[in-house]
């Protein structure tokens, strides 16, 4: 059974920081893709930021320059590093596994990001 465990969400002053983490079981983790998405309620979810098992990365426009995503194989970890935060990053963010093999999609619980102005 494959798990996603996200934590480091919080409330943050704008134009601090906060890193996410992602941890997954149940999964040949070191081929699959990982992304973390947010969503605000009432929108659609969104793509903030996505990595390949090969370590291919893209980014929304509106984070790109400012978040970094990252994965530790060894710790079946991926990490999302938020800088010069905004009020509009504000959301609840979601982490998504897509397993290469299976072709299957899995999410994680979300972790609230709150940016205060």
């Amino acid at each position: 059974q494959v798990q996603l465990v996200e934590s480091g969400g919080g409330l943050v002053q704008a134009g601090g920081s906060l890193r996410l983490s992602c941890t997954v079981s149940g999964s040949i983790f070191s081929i699959d893709t990982v992304a973390w998405y947010r969503q605000v309620s009432g929108n659609q979810r969104e793509l903030v930021a996505r990595i390949t098992g090969g370590g291919t990365t893209n980014y929304a426009e509106s984070v790109e320059g400012r978040f970094t995503i990252s994965r530790d194989n060894a710790k079946n970890t991926v990490y999302l590093q938020m800088n010069s935060l905004k009020s509009e990053d504000t959301a609840v963010y979601y982490c998504n596994l897509v397993q290469v093999v299976y072709g299957s999609a899995h999410w994680g619980q979300g972790t609230q990001v709150t940016v205060s102005s």
